[in-house]
């Protein structure tokens, strides 16, 4: 599933090609995603100019005169930039054409992604309003993370990984950041100090931007808006890499499921 580092380049990557650009179409092929396309939506941007591509979390916000088009990538979904003429092809469920004989071409095989349209402030919609805030922001601190996980007992990677909590957390980037900051994910999140907090969320931060610097991690599905790949899963530290040698102390990495999730960990540099 595509994390934050992979809806940024994403996001980074279309941006140039959308801005102050005209909708002359929507083409809409499937309305089943994992929600519903809204019937208004062809309406609601034909004729209107993008005046921005933003990203919350895992969502792309275009924003036009009269509202903003909300998109979600799902489990297999991804976006292409290509000349209006190119055929669709299975799975290619939407076309935003642009008046410049460009469109923004979305595809998603498992139909877990969303195209859904807000007349209001997006940071009001149900599925944005009770996010938490963005790893890069001011907010995001140790500080914060100690208090917020007081008396909590559920495991540190479950309780980073919640969205409500920090958004863009997802499993590859939460691994790598625990292993970064020496914490194991099994353990409660209301056992750790205000400093090892610090710890982590300066972690978190420098494991995303580095994968944004490398274009995301391409695994199974996913590839960047001109469709080659990321290469920062040639990087990873211990995601994926079960029996192989910690890069800090040699000890085999482990592997154990954790909130149901696939964990992968130091048993001997995290604790």
């Amino acid at each position: 599933m595509p994390e934050l580092p992979e809806v940024e380049t994403t996001r980074k990557g279309i941006e140039p090609h959308l801005l102050e650009q005209r909708i002359a179409q929507v083409i809409v092929r499937e309305r089943r995603l994992r929600w519903h396309i809204p019937e208004a939506i062809e309406d609601a941007l034909t004729g209107q100019h993008i005046l921005a591509v933003n990203r919350r979390g895992k969502y792309l916000l275009l924003k036009t005169g009269n509202g903003t088009a909300i998109l979600h990538l799902g489990m297999s979904g991804s976006l292409r930039i290509l000349p209006d003429d190119t055929p669709a092809k299975p799975h290619d469920h939407v076309d935003i054409v642009l008046a410049n004989e460009m469109l923004l071409r979305l595809r998603d095989p498992r139909r877990f992604g969303a195209l859904l349209w807000t007349d209001e402030d997006p940071a009001r919609h149900p599925l944005l309003a009770k996010l938490g805030p963005e790893p890069f922001s001011d907010s995001f601190v140790g500080d914060y993370l100690y208090k917020l996980a007081h008396k909590r007992r559920l495991p540190v990677k479950a309780f980073i990984m919640n969205s409500r909590v920090v958004v863009g957390l997802g499993n590859i980037y939460a691994n790598e950041a625990l292993h970064a900051a020496g914490i194991h994910p099994a353990r409660a999140a209301g056992r750790i100090s205000k400093a090892r907090y610090a710890a982590l969320a300066d972690a978190s931060r420098s494991v995303l931007r580095h994968a944004i610097a490398k274009g995301g991690t391409s695994l199974r599905d996913f590839l960047k808006e001109d469709g080659t790949p990321g290469y920062f899963q040639m990087e990873l530290q211990v995601y994926g890499r079960r029996g192989e040698n910690c890069p800090r102390c040699k000890t085999p990495i482990e592997h154990a499921f954790i909130g149901q999730r696939s964990s992968y960990f130091c048993p001997r540099c995290q604790r």
